[in-house]
């Protein structure tokens, strides 16, 4: 099974017959050549019609974090994207919905079986930590943030880059300050290896 294969299986899913009808296509991006995944929560409205991931300003932060290039990010093939929905859940009265609990359980293993070179998981935001990490995620999102060094080779736990997160950067100054330079570098040796 390939990726486009996957892909054509997501759309032809019933659960994703509603999205399907709307024309909708699921967003998600992936290549067998893959070193480092992001895994988000779902893309949001603009990304949905838009057709593409992180094309916006939280794009730009994460690109930052990561210290690499749009070109890097978006043409090389080795940062691959999978929310834990691949479909825009609707809106709530505080914001987006949250990804459809049981979607990347069916969708991711089959995604990264495809990407047998993924050295790093990067985790963003509380909803692919609680996921992925599962009992040893922290109570908070703040503090399995704190504690990424816990989940090193292979997962590193940071917030969502959302323009709208600006309170809890304010408050864990040391993120930025921190953990992030030493994200870069994780991500600067895995793409030069």
């Amino acid at each position: 099974m390939t990726i486009e294969d996957i892909r054509q299986a997501v759309i032809n899913d019933p659960e994703n017959q509603e999205m399907t009808a709307k024309g909708w296509t699921p967003i998600f991006s992936a290549t067998p050549n893959a070193k480092i995944v992001l895994i988000g929560q779902a893309p949001g409205i603009k990304t949905q019609l838009r057709r593409d991931v992180f094309r916006d300003k939280s794009g730009d932060r994460l690109r930052e974090w990561l210290g690499v290039s749009e070109e890097t990010f978006y043409q090389t093939g080795q940062i691959s994207v999978l929310p834990m929905d691949f479909y825009f859940p609707g809106k709530s009265k505080t914001g987006d919905l949250p990804p459809r609990l049981d979607f990347f359980e069916k969708w991711h293993p089959l995604l990264l079986a495809q990407m047998p070179e993924v050295e790093l998981i990067v985790l963003i935001g509380s909803y692919a930590q609680k996921a992925y990490l599962k009992k040893q995620a922290k109570k908070t999102m703040t503090a399995t943030v704190a504690a990424y060094q816990e989940y090193l080779p292979t997962y590193f736990p940071i917030p969502h880059p959302s323009p709208l997160n600006f309170r809890w950067l304010n408050k864990n100054p040391d993120f930025e300050a921190k953990t992030v330079p030493e994200l870069q570098k994780l991500v600067q040796q895995i793409l030069a290896s």
